[in-house]
């Protein structure tokens, strides 16, 4: 039986993936800095995992706490823990972002090296890339993050590859540039979590810059099925897209929820952000040809999957009607 760490268990993705984890037969150890007895999102993300006793829930601070032992017998470790955001990276709480994503990167790579774990898989992201060269972003084009929350993942990235790198290394590594995922538990700062709050509440959701940008959107199932193929994929010190490949705008997006909904999507129109892009797209050779992967779910399907897990949560209905959501 396959056993499995994964860092930042209690978030979006992270949650996906210990359920299919275990759904496969996997046993599973969650670590997360969020306790389910005090934090209601990360409750909410780990009800469903709490009652199988394949799954073993940890609080930890990958920054602080010792992680040998948590990486002891582990056949893959699935780093998903980070400060994620890039318009909040910007200023004093770039020092947050440096501990977590940065030196909590590091601590683990050592534990994995300590325990001679076979695999890392680390999630980095499209923010790498920065503005890009208006074609879909290769794996080889140049790093040029836009944002310090960019930089930060990238610092990640590049601290993975060096450790897999190493003369003698016991732990391999895959490293996924997640594209602008989104489905069922995504976080409510991000878009389509923002426009579905709007159409339930009728509050204005804020839209930066031009509001016409446009994100190769990857349902998260799609992601989780790239991230469970990286544990066995044949590489030592790997960097690999995650996308669906095409590229869809914000104004089609929120089309496509009005219609879910049969609302508006109302929105206020703000200043451009520091750090964000206006297009962006993946090249998926490499995915296709490391992973296996095909993306199955397109943006109409995705979008009514979240939809209807995001119109059904109690206090979701709740802040719609009292015009609190926002």
């Amino acid at each position: 039986m396959e056993r499995a760490l994964i860092t930042g268990v209690a978030g979006f993705i992270g949650s996906h993936v210990a359920s299919e984890l275990l759904r496969l037969g996997w046993l599973v150890t969650g670590v997360d800095t969020r306790s389910p007895a005090s934090d209601p999102v990360a409750a909410e993300n780990l009800s469903e995992l709490d009652s199988d006793p394949q799954f073993r829930f940890v609080r930890c601070d990958i920054a602080a706490d010792d992680l040998t032992i948590l990486c002891e017998d582990i056949r893959t470790v699935f780093h998903l823990a980070a400060i994620p955001g890039v318009r909040r990276s910007w200023g004093d709480r770039f020092s947050d972002y440096l501990t977590c994503n940065v030196l909590g990167t590091q601590r683990l790579l050592e534990a994995c090296a300590a325990a001679e774990v076979p695999r890392l898989v680390f999630a980095s992201s499209s923010s790498v890339y920065g503005a890009g060269s208006g074609k879909p972003s290769r794996e080889t084009d140049p790093a040029l993050p836009l944002s310090p929350y960019g930089v930060s993942k990238l610092a990640a990235e590049r601290l993975c590859l060096a450790y897999a790198n190493r003369r003698g290394a016991a732990t391999s590594v895959v490293a996924l540039r997640y594209f602008s995922v989104y489905g069922p538990r995504q976080r409510p700062d991000m878009a389509f979590g923002r426009m579905m709050r709007a159409a339930l509440s009728g509050r204005a959701m804020p839209l930066y810059g031009t509001g016409e940008q446009r994100r190769d959107f990857t349902y998260v199932g799609d992601a989780v099925a790239a991230t469970i193929a990286a544990a066995t994929a044949d590489a030592q010190a790997e960097v690999v897209n995650v996308a669906s490949g095409q590229i869809a705008s914000l104004p089609e997006a929120r089309a496509v929820i009005a219609r879910l909904s049969g609302s508006e999507v109302p929105a206020q129109r703000r200043a451009e952000q520091p750090g964000d892009v206006e297009t962006t797209t993946a090249d998926l050779a490499r995915a296709r040809a490391v992973l296996g992967y095909q993306p199955r779910v397109g943006l109409a399907e995705g979008l009514r999957r979240q939809w209807e897990w995001c119109s059904s949560r109690d206090h979701v209905a709740a802040l719609a009607t009292t015009g609190a959501a926002g």
